[in-house]
């Protein structure tokens, strides 16, 4: 898991451009999925694995002592526990693939591309004068919908980042 997270995202642009170039993928919507998942597995294994770890073995063992299956002892005693983990994994993950640039400005066309791509396209009336006013205007309408979706689950993420910081 730490091997992936290794490499600067710049060392792989090339060879993902001419991988997705060889497979028709460019411009398409899955040449920008794909990477963004395999760069976020990373945290989120890393943070789920640590947090699961430090759950104690007997709560499962009650669960299938009261004549739960492993999936049932998961699903309905050892998921609850996790879900603010999970939720604030999945919103660092969201983040993160939603502020990448990078690949998105190289593996994308006009008809694909993020708003992100999109804003640092805007120009001015000529190739001299850039629009300061208007780039700023974007980039702060952009960054509306994660401040308030971390204003209106701002208690989980915080449950969530501090679940694992404490042995009990």
């Amino acid at each position: 898991i730490l091997a992936a997270s290794m490499f600067p995202g710049i060392a792989l642009v090339t060879p993902l451009f001419q991988l997705f170039g060889d497979l028709g993928w460019i411009g398409t919507y899955r040449a920008m999925i794909i990477p963004n998942i395999s760069f976020a597995l990373p945290l989120t294994i890393y943070t789920l694995i640590s947090f699961f770890q430090q759950l104690p073995w007997e709560l499962e063992q009650a669960a299938r002592v009261d004549g739960a299956t492993r999936g049932q002892a998961f699903r309905l005693v050892l998921l609850p526990l996790a879900a603010p983990v999970i939720f604030t994994t999945a919103i660092l993950a969201f983040i993160t693939t939603w502020n990448e640039f990078m690949l998105a400005r190289q593996l994308s066309t006009t008809a694909t591309e993020p708003v992100t791509v999109a804003i640092a396209r805007f120009s001015g009336p000529s190739a001299f004068e850039y629009p300061y006013a208007s780039i700023m205007a974007a980039g702060s309408l952009v960054t509306v919908p994660l401040i308030i979706m971390v204003l209106i689950f701002q208690r989980r993420i915080v449950s969530g980042l501090t679940a694992g910081g404490v042995k009990g």
